[in-house]
């Protein structure tokens, strides 16, 4: 049975952007979140990730900051579920990488639909902290990264109420640490 998550790069101070991010620079200023990405020591967790996603849920923001990612995905080869209630970019409109969604509760149905049998990765705080609100996320994994940005889109946005989280593993990577919790609903 597919599990939702959201793995997330993460500054110390809580920020998935730095600064200013839009369209064309969709990630903001100070990209530095991601440098671990391509470092050999992180290649086993990251691989790993990628391997149990079969399908992404992202926010309209995201889409919007990274021009649509182009009408594929963030991931390889999983296709990807888009929160909105605006019309996909016609551009895109033939894509067979991406359908669009209109709640949270629709967008996770039809991620689950798409991952046949896979875990669906969520981005974008904002779509996250709805998925969790909605009781709807099953675990958080922030690769914290030792900067603080200072300013960006915080990764959770205000929740109605505490969420309790449990620790599941703690990895420690070059230039990153990796935090697996599971969501206690």
């Amino acid at each position: 049975m597919s599990k939702v998550l959201a793995a997330l790069a993460v500054s110390t101070d809580g920020y998935i952007t730095g600064r200013n991010p839009r369209p064309g620079h969709g990630l903001g200023d100070g990209g530095v979140l991601f440098d671990w990405y391509g470092d050999p020591g992180n290649a086993a967790t990251y691989q790993q990730l990628v391997d149990r996603v079969g399908a992404v849920v992202t926010g309209r923001t995201t889409y919007d900051d990274c021009e649509g990612f182009d009408g594929g995905s963030p991931h390889p080869t999983a296709p990807m579920v888009v929160l909105s209630h605006r019309k996909q970019p016609a551009a895109y409109a033939d894509s067979q990488r991406q359908v669009f969604a209109s709640s949270i509760e629709e967008a996770i149905a039809r991620g689950k639909e798409l991952a046949n049998g896979k875990d669906v990765g969520m981005q974008g705080g904002v779509t996250v902290t709805a998925a969790i609100e909605a009781g709807l996320v099953d675990e958080l994994i922030l690769h914290q990264v030792p900067v603080l940005l200072g300013g960006g889109r915080p990764f959770f946005r205000e929740l109605s109420t505490h969420i309790p989280l449990t620790l599941i593993d703690t990895v420690l990577g070059a230039g990153v640490t990796h935090l697996h919790y599971r969501v206690d609903h």
